[in-house]
């Protein structure tokens, strides 16, 4: 089962992405995981993106594809992943399409986690997470039991994305209609697109999706 999962920014792929590894065993392709983890690993593909990302550049597709197509083929190939962050574009869904044909692959389904703008906003804006371990909180829904305290590691510092705020979200929210929206109407023509409500609790969207993908014989 291969998957791609869209949505804007803060709609929860992360999360799902996550719960789809553990119960489904897929593995979770998120490109900038794989850039940072090249970067690092200082592979030739690692050095040729860092250097294009120091200097404040986009990643070009080809090098993001290339990625992408070594961790597929890595240790004999996955059984099924996740596609979380790509594709963005048309360019690069038909990039991706070209991939997975050359190794008698296809994907199984497109889950699109819809959201509302002005609410997506509100649960951007008042993330913060543990500075320790990581734990994710929220200003409205998810404040620690103990004022201060991680309830996870008992971690008394916390942090935010510094582009949490509005002005930055709402410009994200703007470039993701622009761009990345049109990836639907691509994959509706393929019959691959199912819906999910991405503003229900994450329980209940965790069950649209798994009957998205028993839909498709997953």
């Amino acid at each position: 089962m291969n998957l791609v999962l869209l949505g804007p920014p803060g709609a929860g792929k992360g999360t799902q992405a996550k719960l789809l590894e553990d119960s489904r065993s897929l593995v979770k392709l998120s490109t900038g995981d794989m850039l940072r983890a090249a970067v690092a690993a200082g592979t030739e593909l690692g050095r040729k993106a860092g250097d294009i990302m120091e200097r404040g550049e986009l990643v070009p597709d080809d090098l993001v594809i290339k990625l992408i197509a070594e961790r597929i083929d890595a240790k004999g190939g996955v059984k099924g992943f996740i596609l979380d962050g790509f594709p963005r574009t048309i360019a690069q869904a038909e990039a991706l399409d070209r991939l997975l044909k050359e190794r008698h692959k296809r994907l199984d389904r497109v889950i699109v986690m819809e959201v509302d703008d002005d609410a997506l906003v509100e649960r951007i804006a008042g993330r913060f997470a543990c500075a320790d371990c990581g734990e994710g909180y929220h200003d409205l829904y998810k404040m620690p039991k103990v004022p201060g305290v991680c309830d996870r590691c008992g971690g008394t510092q916390f942090v935010r994305r510094r582009d949490d705020n509005e002005a930055v979200v709402r410009s994200r929210l703007k470039a993701y209609h622009a761009q990345t929206e049109p990836l639907i109407d691509y994959y509706t023509r393929q019959g691959k697109v199912r819906a999910v409500d991405g503003m229900a609790d994450i329980a209940t969207v965790q069950e649209e999706i798994d009957q998205a993908l028993e839909s498709a014989g997953a």
